[in-house]
């Protein structure tokens, strides 16, 4: 039986998805529009061993364009699990002593309710006529999940970028069911020149005849060029100056020469052309609009009455800020901005500015001083929470 006297809902497995559970039976989620909405779908994957005191949950929150496939073979791509590197026996997330759960987000396109499934009501897609979606109503479902699984509190919640929003959105709303917090390259809300980006990736599009008002799947289209462009804008910001010029210069694609044309003269040219058509492949143009305005309309002070240290008033969860200083789309600046605000209200936080020339995106992948920050703070996050040693 639930917290509300019924059966649980089922849970089901698709290859493509991990397990599916229908949430929302008993009582619908209210979302920050105020729209009641439910049931509805949440997709998610589970590693490792739940214990018997069911102390060892980790959360794990994805990015914007990633989803519930943390570690193993992608079923859509092929490809690695995206934390392959950081998830697993023996890694800084270690499966052998903790009960790791990752679920596409409320919104996404991977399973979870989302513009691309169809709405019970109508036997239709939802496309845009889904509604619109925030940071806070992703973790209110989560909790939900977390409801359904029976996990009363989680020792630790973590998530980069837009899942490091989520991780914020955890703390300050459900503070005493986080044991441990690791926000990484996020911000405490999301910055003009970052709207202006997201806005940009919208506009390409929604500017391409195939995206048909959003009803693209109907008509049996995709927004390809639309979508593979956003994408590419996008992954720009994702990388630094360094990396860009240490992995392609100005080096040709393919050629001797300058062609005096418009195909992909430059190295630079051709790889974000691949990201972008890849893109297409494994991501929902529509999910890509809801997602991107939850990361707009992200702004934890506001919430707090324009304070970001209310946000935080009585935490007694144990913060680990964590930033990279060649991030220049969430800077260190922001992180920063943070950790001010636990110091404020006295938090138990630490804080980590990782030298790399990685950009953004250095925490997908295999940086040793980002390993080494996250498996010493987990080590002693754990001992105090009681977790026998790995």
């Amino acid at each position: 039986m639930n917290q509300h006297g019924a059966a649980p809902p089922p849970t089901y497995a698709l290859a493509r998805f991990g397990q599916i559970v229908e949430l929302g039976h008993a009582a619908p989620l209210r979302l920050d529009s105020g729209v009641e909405f439910g049931p509805f779908p949440i997709a998610y994957r589970t590693f490792g061993t739940l214990n018997a005191e069911r102390s060892n949950a980790i959360l794990v929150c994805h990015a914007l364009t990633l989803d519930q496939h943390v570690i193993g073979t992608h079923p859509v791509t092929g490809n690695p699990g995206w934390w392959d590197a950081v998830v697993g026996p023996g890694k800084p997330l270690d499966t052998d002593r903790f009960f790791v759960i990752c679920p596409n987000v409320l919104g996404g396109c991977m399973g979870s309710a989302g513009p691309n499934q169809i709405d019970p009501n109508t036997g239709e897609v939802y496309a845009a006529a889904f509604p619109v979606v925030t940071i806070s109503d992703m973790v209110r479902a989560q909790v939900m999940l977390l409801e359904h699984l029976g996990i009363p509190d989680l020792f630790c919640v973590i998530g980069g970028s837009m899942g490091g929003m989520q991780v914020l959105q955890w703390a300050a709303s459900y503070p005493d069911r986080v044991f441990a917090a690791i926000p990484i390259a996020a911000a405490a809300r999301h910055s003009a020149q970052n709207i202006a980006f997201h806005e940009v990736g919208r506009q390409a599009i929604m500017a391409d005849p195939d995206w048909r008002n959003g009803e693209y799947l109907r008509h049996g289209v995709i927004p390809r060029q639309g979508l593979a462009v956003a994408r590419m804008m996008a992954h720009i910001t994702y990388l630094s100056e360094t990396a860009l010029a240490q992995k392609f210069g100005r080096n040709l694609q393919d050629r001797l020469r300058l062609s005096f044309g418009f195909d992909a003269d430059f190295q630079v040219e051709s790889y974000l052309r691949h990201q972008g058509a890849s893109f297409v492949e494994r991501f929902d143009a529509n999910s890509y609009l809801y997602i991107t305005r939850a990361m707009d309309y992200f702004d934890l002070a506001a919430d707090a009455g324009g304070e970001l240290w209310r946000a935080f008033v009585g935490t007694r969860s144990r913060f680990c800020v964590i930033s990279f200083d060649s991030d220049w789309l969430f800077p260190t600046a922001e992180s920063r901005t943070i950790v001010h605000a636990l110091n404020a209200v006295a938090a138990n936080v630490s804080f980590v500015e990782i030298e790399t020339d990685a950009g953004h995106d250095a925490f997908l992948l295999n940086v040793p001083e980002f390993h080494a920050a996250l498996r010493g703070f987990l080590r002693g996050a754990a001992e105090h929470r009681g977790l026998a040693a790995g």
